[in-house]
């Protein structure tokens, strides 16, 4: 198996989230990995470069200015200059296409062929600005809403919507594609955030292990503190990971703002180990995929799915399963929107509704392994035959997501890390 493309969609929103300074140091006492922080204050900028041999100066240079001129006629050649400038522009721009920017986090992935097919469409050039993880992009956004660096931002997911609008960064577009997309998606209804592909995060476990052992695999949230699964569970710090996270909000939905603390506290004296991010977790720990000795690990409910696949033939069925058992696992929901202060508004609605399109939906699952929000998207064989779907997904309103999402975090730490 290529471990190095390991289903792009595994690394999304991995990095610095919302790390408080406090999750280091917590973390270091706990001797827990940390690896996933980063921290980059860094901006892409862009700016145009202006000629120096530019139009202006040359028709000025003409003339000379060797007689004295009335001011009607200096008004004159002034308005001649601006109109010869608008024809040299325009003649000078003529045949080049448009540039659309759509800034995205790392994990973005698309098919350069139905790309290819969009810009010769529009005539436009589209350029993706990968900005790191979701955290990150939209840190960048807010930091450059008064000279925005893109004109359309796709990643944002349902942890940090409310964020996103508080901030005021997108036009609302009501995009006639919505009709295509089930009401439970769209969790932002004045439509500056419309919902691309989603999710779900869930226990995964590894089925060989288990069936070596002779006992059964865990099936609810309250089988990782018996006693029979110690020592069995690796998860990610939702400081770090998105998955961690999406994991974390689980446990709140199920257990109640007074009694997560309590179930994360059974854990930890049940020796569960805590990774900074995804891929140290499933590729480092988790028994069906590494040489640790984990066999349940915090993943994605198309992780079995993406095993056949990604295992060339390796597999007829998948080696791993989901636990999906109602208020199990967290559905994570993604969008896009077109940034306030864009040049290219109807081009950046025309990309808006290209991803909410059967073309682009139908290439998202093999290359971010998420569903798509289109229900007229056909879904690719092996996530018919193996894909999982939380049967009834653990819900938390983005509103009270981003109230308490900070809270939670560190009511975490204390029953975890200290």
């Amino acid at each position: 198996m290529n471990k190095k493309r390991m289903w792009i969609w595994s690394f999304r929103l991995e990095g610095q989230l919302f790390a408080p300074e406090s999750t280091l140091a917590s973390g270091a006492s706990a001797g827990v990995n940390l690896r996933g922080v980063r921290r980059d204050p860094h901006l892409h900028w862009r700016a145009a470069q202006v000629s120096k041999d530019h139009p202006f100066d040359k028709l000025r240079a003409g003339f000379g200015m060797t007689h004295q001129l009335s001011k009607h006629s200096t008004t004159a050649i002034v308005v001649l200059l601006i109109a010869l400038l608008a024809i040299v522009s325009g003649c000078a721009g003529a045949g080049e296409p448009q540039e659309l920017v759509v800034m995205t986090h790392d994990s973005f992935d698309v098919s350069a062929e139905i790309v290819e097919a969009f810009e010769q469409e529009h005539k436009v050039k589209v350029t993706f600005l990968k900005s790191g993880d979701t955290g990150e992009v939209l840190n960048k956004a807010i930091l450059s809403k008064e000279n925005p660096l893109a004109d359309v931002l796709y990643g944002v997911d349902n942890t940090f919507l409310s964020r996103a609008l508080d901030n005021d960064l997108f036009e609302a577009y009501e995009s006639p594609m919505l009709a295509e997309v089930p009401q439970d998606l769209v969790l932002d209804q004045t439509h500056h955030m419309l919902p691309v592909d989603w999710g779900d995060v869930c226990l995964n476990y590894d089925l060989a292990w288990f069936a070596s052992q002779g006992f059964a695999p865990p099936q609810t949230l309250e089988d990782l503190a018996d006693p029979a699964y110690k020592g069995l569970t690796v998860v990610e710090n939702p400081a770090t990971s998105s998955p961690g996270l999406a994991f974390l909000l689980t446990t709140v939905a199920a257990f109640g703002e007074d009694g997560y603390q309590e179930y994360w506290r059974a854990l930890r004296e049940n020796d569960v180990l805590v990774e900074s991010g995804w891929e140290s977790a499933y590729w480092g720990q988790f028994t069906a995929a590494s040489e640790g000795d984990r066999p349940i690990v915090v993943s994605y409910a198309t992780s079995p799915a993406a095993e056949v696949y990604f295992g060339e033939g390796a597999y007829d069925v998948p080696p791993t399963s989901a636990v999906v058992a109602p208020g199990t696992c967290f559905r994570q929901v993604e969008f896009v929107g077109i940034l306030k202060g864009t040049r290219q508004r109807e081009l950046a609605r025309a990309f808006v509704d290209w991803m909410l399109s059967t073309t682009m939906q139908e290439d998202i699952p093999l290359r971010m392994w998420v569903y798509p929000a289109n229900e007229q998207a056909e879904l690719p064989p092996v996530l018919v035959e193996f894909g999982q779907q939380a049967t009834m997904p653990a819900r938390i309103a983005p509103v009270d997501i981003a109230a308490n999402r900070e809270a939670w975090i560190e009511g975490w730490m204390e029953a975890v890390l200290r």
